[in-house]
């Protein structure tokens, strides 16, 4: 039986950019064997020592960080002049969940009652599988893998084919810093053999970022065990412009949100409702300021743009851009404007529609690329109803002047995390959780760590 090949399309040329042979059954039982061994073993590690461990990992990452830059840009696509800041978040995530593992993971203690001691103690589940996406390679996976293994657990990434040196830097990363053999592993699996990993007894934890469809498939092949399950899907992200906002630092703020890694972000704002009395001047100032994006090859630093991650990627955003307008949206940009932009290539011009109508594509659906739309409202209460009117609820933002006016939108929105006055961010020290089709679960924060043990409870009479 032929071994399957998973093979990388670079975007930024359409050369074949790594091919890795897909893992076979046995060597996948062997993967998860030493995982659950290693496991028994590093739970009893002090956290001070794993911290060391995890420190040296994030110095050994930070010493590659060049080479792991031009590698984002050749296998996704993003602009070489943005893909290092890619490393500094992931730094940015790696040592906050390092310094509040200790607090994180601390017992809890009951309360004093005469004769007992009572507490708390979270435990590490076992071996934690990750599946990663490709459009923040080591962002999506180190929120999970790094408090993973803080927390005693043994972790197996499974990284997209599109970005699968990711996954091997990090292992890379962690035999250098010494991390024990067995405790982080990198399997490229088909679909299926990916599903059959999440069905394996072995397996206490999946946290699985990408697709609804694909978050509906990680359930089923869950479905028969009592796992769990954390599933970052996406969203259709929707952004206020209040009539009392700052309408250069909205506009500056919306844009870069809308575009930037060409729009190939869960948390990448799209649906852009603006106050009618600053409709005008805003749409007209996010005209302009699109219009000044360079798109072309990656690899250039001048180039602020771009291709989206594949050709079939580019065709289906311009069909969603085609049901948008037939559906009523004014398409604000001509492609022909950027000259780079080509049908048949992964390289597409950004769009801003117009008075986008409520069902429209544009605000209905995640569309993964350059594009946003936007509409008129005339209050708060219309905007608000208008951003809870989605399937999907993993950001949303309000550009406004009153924090007051801004903290009651924000408890009125149904979404995981509300912005006033910046998007498409992920603070550390907050849980990151969707609502909705957007997910369920939690990576960052200390209530991330909650995902990754379980609780155990002491109840200890003292006797004489």
């Amino acid at each position: 039986m032929a071994l399957e090949v998973l093979k990388t399309i670079s975007p930024v040329d359409g050369r074949v950019y790594a091919e890795r042979t897909a893992a076979t059954a046995s060597e996948i039982d062997a993967a998860l064997e030493r995982a659950a061994r290693a496991q028994r073993d590093w739970r009893a590690v002090p956290l001070p020592e794993r911290a060391a461990i995890m420190d040296r990992f994030c110095g050994e990452f930070e010493r590659r960080s060049p080479g792991i830059a031009t590698g984002i840009t050749w296998q996704m696509g993003r602009p070489i002049r943005f893909a290092p800041g890619e490393v500094r978040g992931t730094l940015e995530r790696a040592r906050y969940m390092i310094g509040c593992a200790g607090s994180a993971l601390a017992d809890i203690d009951a309360g004093p009652k005469a004769g007992f001691r009572r507490f708390i103690r979270r435990e590490p589940l076992g071996v934690v599988f990750t599946v990663a996406a490709w459009n923040y390679p080591y962002l999506i996976a180190v929120n999970s893998v790094v408090p993973a293994l803080m927390a005693g657990n043994a972790v197996v990434l499974k990284h997209s084919a599109q970005t699968p040196l990711a996954a091997e830097a990090f292992a890379e990363c962690f035999a250098a810093a010494g991390l024990a053999p067995g405790l982080f592993q990198v399997l490229h699996l088909s679909h299926a053999d990916t599903g059959r990993v999440i069905a394996d007894a072995r397996v206490r934890f999946v946290a699985f970022t990408g697709s609804v469809a694909g978050g509906r498939a990680v359930q089923r092949a869950a479905a028969e065990r009592f796992v769990g399950v954390g599933l970052e899907l996406g969203g259709c992200d929707p952004v206020y412009v209040r009539h009392d906002a700052d309408l250069k630092h909205a506009i500056e703020n919306i844009v870069d949100g809308a575009y930037f890694n060409s729009g190939q972000s869960c948390c990448g704002l799209q649906r852009i409702y603006v106050h009618e009395s600053i409709y005008e001047p805003f749409t007209l100032g996010a005209i302009e300021l699109i219009r000044q994006y360079r798109l072309g090859d990656p690899l250039d630093p001048e180039t602020t743009l771009g291709p989206v991650v594949r050709t079939a990627a580019a065709d289906a955003v311009r069909a969603q851009i085609r049901a948008s307008v037939n559906a009523g949206a004014r398409p604000a940009i001509e492609e022909r404007e950027f000259a780079a932009s080509a049908a048949g290539t992964p390289y597409l011009a950004p769009q801003l529609l117009l008075d986008a109508p409520a069902g429209s594509t544009v605000m209905r659906e995640d569309i993964f690329g350059p594009v946003a739309g936007v509409a008129r409202v005339r209050s708060d209460e219309e905007a608000v109803a208008h951003m809870n009117d989605s399937t999907f609820g993993l950001t949303a933002a309000v550009w406004t002047r009153d924090r007051e006016a801004a903290e009651r939108l924000g408890a009125a929105v149904e979404t995981g995390t509300f912005f006033m006055n910046r998007c498409d961010y992920l603070d550390p020290a907050l849980a990151w959780v969707g609502v909705k089709d957007s997910g369920r679960g939690c990576t960052l924060s200390v209530v991330g760590y909650e995902h990754l043990t379980r609780p155990k409870s002491f109840h200890l009479r003292v006797t004489t």
